[in-house]
């Protein structure tokens, strides 16, 4: 039996309608699972996470900073929160991603710095929605952390080559915020002064770590100083008198001098820099060396002649004031 003609253009309308039902459902579907894994990937709280050590990787310290939950401290300087200060950070990887309830997860990764292993672990808060579908998060306890940095004998240094003067000077202590995780390479080399690298690898959220950068005279200043010493001494050596004027040594004689002094070296004294009792001064602290004096004398009391042929002991001491590319030496 063949249907009526007014029939078909409403069986027409109710495949059409089913069809894009069909499809409609097949849309819904597709979005809700595209928006299941994103939740349960790049807007999860292990990616949320994992973007903020992506930044850090990057040295992208514009994206670092303005991730929620990233919050410095007005007690702190910021003189390293700049990306050149931000360390090696590689071979990252998601360990764990605990639901601890409420909300809170506790999110840990694993990661290298500076070739070495470490690991974190970040506690993020649930902060609702993104247009009503993609979780967001927060850091619960800022990953930014403090270093408590003592520069002994000089106010400078240099954090992951970055340069910084203290602005409390020499022997103090003063915090600076960074961010964590990082290595951070506390060190000072200029043209005198020189410290040994102190590597700090810095992985916990609002950690506080002290650091201490011992700045010493860098050998080639000892070398170089021991050289104006040793020209000094040379110096001194050339004046035919007993008591060289300005010099460390000279002799005195109970007889009559009958020929001209003759002096030279005999221990150039071995020079060691030390800090000073202030800042920006260093010292030579009693150098013991001997000079040799060759003079003829007479005898006061029967006239007889003979020759002294001696070393002479002395010590030296010297201030240094260091003052830019400057030093100045004075006697102590």
């Amino acid at each position: 039996m063949v249907s009526p003609p007014e029939d078909h253009p409403r069986h027409s309308r109710r495949h059409t309608i089913v069809i894009w039902t069909v499809l409609l459902a097949l849309l819904i579907g597709a979005f809700a699972a595209t928006v299941a894994i994103l939740n349960a990937t790049v807007f999860s709280a292990g990616g949320f996470v994992g973007s903020y050590l992506s930044a850090l990787q990057r040295h992208d310290l514009r994206e670092a900073l303005t991730t929620s939950g990233v919050l410095g401290s007005a007690r702190a300087e910021s003189d390293l929160l700049v990306p050149e200060a931000l360390g090696a950070l590689d071979d990252i990887h998601l360990v764990s991603d605990l639901d601890q309830g409420a909300g809170v997860h506790l999110v840990t990764y694993e990661f290298e710095l500076g070739g070495a292993p470490g690991s974190s672990a970040f506690q993020v808060q649930s902060t609702g929605p993104r247009l009503g579908f993609f979780s967001t998060w927060s850091f619960v306890q800022s990953p930014m952390a403090v270093l408590r940095i003592t520069p002994l004998h000089d106010p400078a240094f240099t954090v992951n080559g970055v340069e910084v003067v203290s602005a409390a000077g020499a022997n103090n202590q003063v915090a600076y915020q960074v961010l964590a995780p990082g290595l951070y390479v506390v060190d000072h080399e200029s043209r005198y002064l020189e410290a040994d690298a102190v590597p700090v690898a810095v992985t916990g959220p609002s950690s506080v770590t002290p650091v201490t950068v011992d700045i010493q005279a860098s050998a080639d200043f000892v070398e170089q100083v021991q050289k104006e010493v040793d020209g000094f001494l040379d110096d001194c050596t050339t004046q035919t008198v007993l008591f060289p004027t300005g010099c460390p040594f000279g002799q005195e004689l109970s007889n009559r001098v009958v020929s001209t002094p003759a002096w030279s070296m005999a221990r150039y004294p071995e020079v060691v820099i030390e800090p000073g009792p202030d800042p920006g001064t260093w010292v030579i602290p009693n150098a013991q060396g001997a000079a040799h004096l060759t003079v003829d004398v007479q005898s006061l009391f029967d006239g007889t002649q003979s020759t002294f042929d001696e070393d002479v002991q002395f010590a030296l001491s010297w201030v240094l004031t260091i003052d830019g590319d400057q030093v100045d030496i004075r006697a102590q």
